[in-house]
């Protein structure tokens, strides 16, 4: 059915899977969706036009052809829960307008924030959520405003938002984007909903030393599920918290700071012994038990896999072992018998890619301290060569295994699980953007994977980033769920690494023009490192995990 009778001038709005109607010259988005819901089976967050994101605000101005974004997509989900974060932050300004609240990180299916250099306590919580819900009720609007630079700036510091008075400072513009609910103003990092009265699903509960804010996921977009726990995972952020003050680098201008004041390559050295001494303490721990023979390293995309493999057998040979790795990747079945995925691509990641058994008969008779025959596999032919190479593990030693399997137990079902030690690394950012925007792991891990790309692969930032949505499928299925199932967890992420990616990223983004769907994103990344001031390589150790994506390492990666 139409939106307007035939008779009424319009525009012709073509959206994609559902069908073209006629629209009057000045509707808005959210007007066009409310006429639409009996159509759609998600929410809609937003539209892309032109491979441009635009919000619910945008009016139409002539003929064109659009894309819902809806909770049915990552972006979808990305503005959802960065509105939810803005109407917690009003809540908790409302209640408590002495104390300053901090988005800190995603933690399982949630949001961790917590009150700066403050416990909170359960009370304080739910007056909170119960603030949150009036203004729901209420269904305020969320309206965004272009502003001079130094308006926005007397703003916030009259918010006692310091952090984003500096940010403001360090940034090469004359006006950005601001966000205003109630009185209460945030920056622009990305779209908002028009009102609250859109954020109804949400849940807060206590979470210590702070809360876990929920919102609707990827995998369940109309619905909030029950919180998962992952007590290891959010160990591992807390080493990242305490990091990040032990190098007084709790948001991006603490960092440009450091950076403006010629004092960043003390922090890259001190980052880096900090990533050491883990690796080494790892290393320990390994060597102080005679059973384990398996070192199973695992963790998605871009985290530093190769480089954190080769720095543990360092450390490992500093305890007088003699460590032997073993390479996953000649264990791939025939390239005709290779499982494809939903898009009929063949599946590598998928564990059904691998010969799973021959894998385990090789380790068992290797811990025997058998000869065994290792298949070599090329990847050109699809297959296998007709010689593989020798292979003897000397008594006792360990062997070190890395890939995206790792932690999971099928993949090494014959080896007795005390004989295993498994190890969970990820680029968990430890830095904000400001308190109240953090920066998504995710991110920071396609930054590095563009830019190690370009570099080792000759793609371009397109072929990269057409490739992600697939990568974080298999991640999803081969990775995540079984991170919990690590002794022991890495953080690869480096504080000030966004500062050296900078000048690599920014001409790889440049290159995806508007007429490319990937724009959206280019645009997106290039917003968030416009953030940054740029560092130089020169300081950056040439075993550092870093090295792996921008070059210049001493290992073979």
């Amino acid at each position: 059915m139409a939106i307007a009778r035939a008779e009424t001038a319009g525009f012709e709005v073509r959206i994609k899977g559902i069908g073209s109607y006629n629209v009057p010259e000045g509707t808005s988005v959210a007007e066009l969706v409310k006429k639409l819901e009996k159509k759609l089976i998600y929410p809609v967050m937003a539209i892309i036009i032109d491979n441009r994101l635009r919000d619910l605000n945008y009016r139409f101005t002539r003929s064109c052809a659009i894309e819902l974004v809806d909770m049915n997509s990552e972006i979808g989900v990305r503005i959802y829960r960065r509105s939810m974060s803005f109407l917690l932050m009003k809540a908790a300004r409302d209640l408590f307008p002495e104390r300053v609240l901090t988005v800190k990180h995603s933690l399982s299916n949630g949001l961790l924030c917590e009150f700066l250099n403050e416990d909170s306590r359960t009370e304080e919580i739910e007056a909170i959520e119960k603030r949150m819900q009036e203004i729901v009720e209420d269904n305020l609007p969320i309206r965004r405003m272009r502003i001079n630079k130094e308006k926005a700036q007397e703003i916030f510091r009259e918010q006692g938002e310091e952090d984003k008075v500096k940010l403001l400072a360090y940034r090469d513009v004359d006006e950005v984007q601001v966000c205003e609910l109630d009185g209460f103003y945030e920056n622009f990092y990305i779209f908002m909903l028009p009102e609250t009265g859109m954020l109804k699903k949400f849940r807060l509960f206590e979470y210590p030393p702070g809360m876990i804010l929920q919102t609707p996921e990827l995998s369940a977009p109309n619905s909030l599920r029950p919180y998962v726990e992952q007590k290891k995972l959010a160990s591992i952020f807390q080493e990242a918290k305490n990091w990040a003050e032990m190098l007084g680098t709790p948001h991006v201008a603490a960092l440009d700071d450091i950076i403006e004041h010629g004092d960043i390559n003390d922090i890259i050295r001190v980052n880096e012994a900090l990533h050491e001494k883990k690796i080494a303490f790892i290393a320990d721990q390994i060597c102080c038990d005679e059973d384990i023979r398996l070192v199973l390293i695992s963790g998605p995309s871009s985290s530093g896999k190769t480089t954190f493999a080769q720095r543990l057998l360092i450390q490992l040979r500093v305890n007088g072992k003699k460590p032997v790795v073993l390479s996953l990747d000649n264990y791939f079945v025939d390239r005709d018998l290779t499982p494809r995925d939903e898009n009929n691509d063949y599946d590598f990641e998928a564990l059904e890619a691998l010969k799973v058994d021959l894998f385990n008969e090789h380790l068992g008779r290797l811990i025997k301290g058998d000869e065994v025959e290792i298949p070599l596999y090329s990847f050109t032919r699809g297959s296998c060569e007709e010689r593989g190479i020798s292979m003897k593990v000397p008594t006792g030693e360990p062997i070190i295994i890395e890939g995206i399997h790792g932690l999971n137990e099928r993949l090494t079902w014959s080896i007795p699980p005390e004989q295993k030690f498994k190890i969970y690394i990820s680029a968990l950012t430890q830095l904000n953007i400001d308190y109240s925007n953090r920066i998504p792991t995710t991110d920071s891990r396609l930054v590095r994977r563009i830019v190690r790309d370009a570099r080792t692969r000759g793609y371009n930032a397109l072929d990269t980033i057409k490739r992600w949505p697939s990568v974080r499928r298999g991640e999803e299925r081969n990775i995540f769920s079984f991170q919990e199932n690590a002794d022991i967890m890495f953080n690869s992420s480096l504080v000030y690494e966004l500062s050296v990616l900078k000048p690599y990223i920014e001409p790889l983004l440049r290159q995806i023009g508007p007429e490319h769907p990937e724009h959206v994103v280019a645009r997106y990344l290039l917003q968030f490192a416009s953030y940054f001031k740029p560092i130089a390589p020169d300081a950056v150790p040439a075993n550092s995990i870093l090295r792996e994506f921008i070059g210049g390492s001493c290992f073979k990666v």
